[in-house]
Parts: C-alpha cells; structure tokens; sequence
C-alpha cells in the first residue's frame, strides 16, 4: 500500500465528508490484502471500514451533521429500499462498505453517506477516558457481536461459548457477559484465554489441550456445576478460521444457536443434518444495523464493555509494517490506524 494525494471533494446529497480520527483494523481487511477476497470497488482502492472521526463537510440534506463526532458504520444500508423499509438493513443491496464499496477510512478523509452515522458524546467519552480513535472499533469489533447476541436472543440464564477471543471474539466475551450470559471461552492461544477470563468469561478452554469431545463434555460438566441448562447454548464462531468453525458447530446441542460471526476463505465439511437433529440454527451475521449502534455503544459508554485496553494506537504512515504484524499475529491489541496531520 503506498500513499497518495487526493481530494475528497464535495459531497453529494445526503453525504458526509469524515475527518478520520482513526481506523481499526480487521481480520476482513487482512482477506482483502494477503487471502484474494475480491472488494467490490475496482483497485486502488483504500481499505479500512472501522471508523470514527469529525464530519468536516456536508452535503445537501446532512447539513445538521456537520461538525459532529460520529462512528461510520461498517456497513452502511441505503435506508429506502424494500429491506430497509422492512427493518432489514444488512441485507440491503444498495449498501456501502467503507474498504469494500466504496474507499475507506485508512485514509486522511473518507466519503460516506449520512444515513446511519452514530452520533458520540464526547463528554460522555473524555468520562471513560476514551479517545475519539479508539471508538473507531466500536464501528465492527463491537457492534458485530452485539448484533450477533441480539439476533440469537442472548440473556440472563444463558451459557454463551464464544470460539476465538482474539479481536472481535473478545468483545463478544464482554457483549454476552453484559446481556446477562454465562460466558466460555475457546481459543488455542493462553494470552487471548487470560484476557478473556480478565473480561468476564466465567470458563475458559484451549482447544489446543481437548478434542472436540473433551470439550464437548468439559462444557457440560462447567454448565451443570453452575445450573445452567444443557440445552440452547449460544455458540458464536469469532475465529474467523476453518477450524474454529468446525469446533463451533460441533458443540450444537438440542436447541442450540450457533451464530457465525468469523469470516474465512476456509471451507469446513459438516454434518448439516445435525440442524435437524438437534432442532438447532444456524445464523450469518453481516455487520451490525445502524438502529443498534447507539445501544452497543451504551454499553462501551456505561464501563460495561471495555475498548480501549485492547487498543493500540499506530501512525497511518506505518500501516504496510502493521497489516504485515496483524497478519503475523504479533499484535496482541486491535491495532488502529491514526492519519498524521
């Protein structure tokens, strides 16, 4: 990736021009750069959909956005299409992708619709001591999840197993705590474990140690000990990798949910009849809508999802060295990526 010059320009009716303040990056941008996933936006073009910043102009029909701090949703629904009017956001066909769609926040300034920007109180964020960079996260690695534990119902009584809580499987550990779940977590990797168990998972496990049956049974042992039910566990699939999705649906149990939240190249070889048998489901969960935002980020606001001890902040100028670190897996936060002004 290498800089370039550019003008953002005006924007256009109902857009926003977004003085990035920072961008996170994902394991979706990681595909895009080293796996072959095709952007829909022909190259060059600037990756990034994890961001937070100032709206610096507006365009006709969003000029009371202008000035305010805002998260860009990851993906962001057209709003007057048939699924739109149906509440039904994320399968909205004339969406846009920062990074995908349309050019993304790795960049200075980015252009985006107005519809769906998530206002931040920079009040209530200085009280957390929360940067405005750091919110940018909020933007996918948060609100995914939630998505993910609004669709399957998460709540009190619940047994929530997260698989990989590195990323955006460690703020599923803190969204399924926060709703009420008794949380387990998978991973293969012992530092993503403590840190898990530091955010509230009650269970952790190293699939690493345990073949898909001990772990089967290790979590059937954890939740009868704790009274929680046998059956109906949540099962959200955060690794984003062939194996962890493989572990996932083999934890289906009779009314189990399992929510694939993870995005990998991989393919897995399952037993689908397994759905049938166990009167289980199985759930995509495509970015967040933006009428959830404001709630997922109560929960971030209120103390009860933590983002920024996971943060790392990097200059943008470094961000050739920080995919090739986040694809290495030396990085232990979520890295985000700050403009130079």
């Amino acid at each position: 990736m290498t800089p370039e010059t550019f003008d953002p320009g005006a924007p256009g009716p109902q857009e926003v021009v977004i003085a990035v303040a920072g961008c996170g990056v994902c394991h979706t941008d990681l595909g895009y750069y080293f796996d072959g996933v095709r952007t829909n936006h022909p190259l060059p073009l600037a990756l990034g959909h994890e961001i937070s910043g100032r709206v610096s102009a507006a365009g006709p029909g969003a000029e009371q956005w202008m000035g305010r701090t805002v998260i860009v949703p990851a993906v962001i629904p057209c709003g007057t299409c048939d699924a739109c009017r149906r509440g039904k956001y994320t399968i909205c066909r004339q969406q846009k992708m920062p990074g995908n769609d349309i050019h993304g926040g790795f960049a200075t300034h980015v252009v985006v619709p107005a519809f769906g920007l998530c206002p931040l109180d920079e009040g209530r964020l200085a009280a957390i001591g929360m940067e405005l960079a750091d919110a940018s996260v909020i933007a996918d690695a948060v609100t995914t999840p939630y998505q993910a534990a609004v669709q399957a119902g998460v709540g009190d009584g619940d047994l929530v197993i997260v698989v990989g809580v590195g990323g955006i499987g460690g703020y599923a550990v803190q969204v399924a705590k926060a709703l009420g779940a008794t949380v387990a977590a998978i991973d293969i990797d012992p530092s993503k474990l403590e840190a898990a168990a530091n955010s509230g998972a009650a269970m952790t496990l190293n699939a690493k140690e345990h073949d898909p049956r001990a772990l089967r049974k290790a979590i059937g042992a954890f939740a009868a000990d704790r009274g929680l039910r046998n059956t109906e566990w949540i099962i959200m699939e955060c690794s984003g990798t062939g194996a962890g999705q493989s572990t996932a649906f083999g934890l289906l149990n009779h009314g189990a949910t399992l929510c694939v939240v993870g995005f990998s190249m991989d393919r897995v070889e399952v037993r689908l009849s397994n759905l049938m048998a166990f009167h289980a489901r199985a759930l995509g969960n495509w970015g967040c809508p933006p009428d959830l935002y404001p709630a997922a980020l109560d929960l971030v606001l209120d103390g009860r999802v933590r983002v920024s001890p996971f943060v790392a902040r990097h200059p943008l100028s470094d961000i050739n060295r920080v995919f090739e670190a986040v694809h290495a897996g030396e990085m232990k936060r979520r890295a985000v990526l700050i403009p130079e002004t």
